[in-house]
């Protein structure tokens, strides 16, 4: 693609990254029916290649205009696009560059500025998330209905074959260490995923350290294009991590998939910083989604898991594991090395509608992809339905009367010694 940017950003290192973008795209259109919008609509705006002419055209000058910025806004960003392209575009970094142009160009109505002020000073802080939900929670009685359907839907319980475990953290017994990063939602509207996590680790021989000083990873902030934010999260994460890494930790483990894809995007997002830049390209190369390190571990999970009853269970591939980290059928394998039936899911690679903070956002689209991604998940009748992270479980819960939860719960209810 021919680009002729403008003066405002043709030097800047967003501009030359940008450039180089836009001049990879062929406009072959393999990403067309791989983007989930362009499924619902039909409009070729709202697809990954009409996005990409509509960024273009802003960074060679064009002014911002209202239906630009609601085809900007409508995009997932799930970049399964990025999965489906034969070239390679890295439209998920195009789209971030597109955003952070037409953000300050345009003002928002009232109400969508509150509402994405609101995201950007509750989402990130678990507290406030806990305090929030608590009040919600005691006031459902008198919440209007729209509201009351906005609140997390409460967790249906496993099928009896899976005991939960008493949620506790183990104290690290090993000689082998990981680091293991909460998150900032996932504490408070699923408490019992990360210790489930850590008593797996320690029951394959791996001690899951806190990192108690870290919070958010940035995501929110970032999608939100709160940039400023987002910087001082990453930054924040990076002071508290770099000890466990001075300490020889072996790895930096996450249990929700997109977290795990922000924190091994930090050395890139930080490389202009000289305080942070070396630093942070240690900590990207350290990250690992759970699944990633369990992967390499089948002989010591096949001795410490007791043989699963016959449970059937559907997976839900959140995008950020398949199309930003890249990890497909790991996670399948390991459920099914464990035991479980895994129900066949049709078009496993569309995304559930959670998107972050898109099913606040977008409602109406992200209820609808919400529905077609429930209908595949419940043809296989499965006894339970899995997911990777945080966003898409809340969000299926919402969906359907199934019981979702962590894939790391399955296994962690399964060891031999619960």
């Amino acid at each position: 693609m021919q680009t002729a940017l403008a003066d405002f950003i043709r030097d800047t290192p967003q501009g030359r990254e940008a450039n180089e973008i836009l001049r990879s795209c062929v406009h072959c259109g393999f990403c067309l029916p791989a983007c989930p919008t362009y499924q619902l609509l039909g409009d070729e705006l709202d697809s990954p290649r009409g996005r990409i002419y509509q960024i273009k055209q802003l960074l060679e000058g064009a002014p911002v205009s209202a239906r630009t910025q609601l085809h900007l806004d409508r995009c997932l960003t799930c970049r399964a696009c990025e999965s489906a392209c034969p070239s390679g575009v890295q439209y998920g970094r195009l789209l971030d560059i597109g955003r952070a142009v037409s953000e300050p160009r345009l003002p928002r109505t009232p109400r969508v500025r509150l509402t994405r002020y609101l995201l950007h000073k509750v989402v990130p802080h678990t507290r406030r998330v806990r305090a929030l939900l608590g009040l919600a929670r005691a006031l459902r009685g008198v919440l209007p209905r729209a509201l009351r359907a906005r609140l997390p839907a409460a967790a249906a319980p496993l099928p009896a074959v899976l005991k939960a475990r008493r949620p506790h953290w183990p104290a690290p017994r090993h000689a082998r260490r990981v680091v293991l990063l909460e998150g900032c939602v996932q504490p408070a509207l699923a408490a019992d995923i990360n210790p489930a996590t850590a008593q797996l680790l320690d029951g394959i021989g791996i001690s899951a350290l806190r990192a108690s000083a870290c919070g958010c990873c940035g995501m929110l902030d970032h999608h939100l294009t709160e940039h400023a934010a987002a910087l001082t999260a990453m930054r924040r994460n990076v002071d508290a991590l770099w000890p466990h890494v001075e300490a020889g930790v072996e790895a930096i483990v996450l249990t929700a998939s997109a977290c795990a894809s922000m924190v091994a995007d930090y050395g890139r997002l930080l490389r202009d910083e000289p305080d942070y830049a070396e630093r942070a390209l240690r900590i990207s190369a350290l990250t690992r989604d759970v699944s990633q390190l369990l992967a390499g571990e089948g002989a010591a999970l096949g001795a410490a898991l007791l043989p699963a009853a016959d449970v059937r269970v559907a997976f839900q591939s959140p995008c950020s594991l398949q199309h930003a980290l890249k990890v497909r059928g790991v996670v399948e394998g390991l459920l099914s090395t464990a035991g479980f039936t895994l129900t066949p899911v049709a078009d496993g690679q569309r995304c559930c509608g959670s998107a972050g903070s898109y099913s606040l956002l977008q409602p109406q689209l992200s209820g609808e992809l919400l529905r077609t991604k429930v209908q595949a998940l419940e043809a296989g009748r499965p006894d339970v339905i899995a997911t990777a992270n945080i966003g898409c479980l809340v969000h299926l819960r919402g969906g359907t009367s199934v019981p979702v939860c962590h894939w790391v719960q399955l296994l962690a209810a399964r060891l031999a010694d619960g």
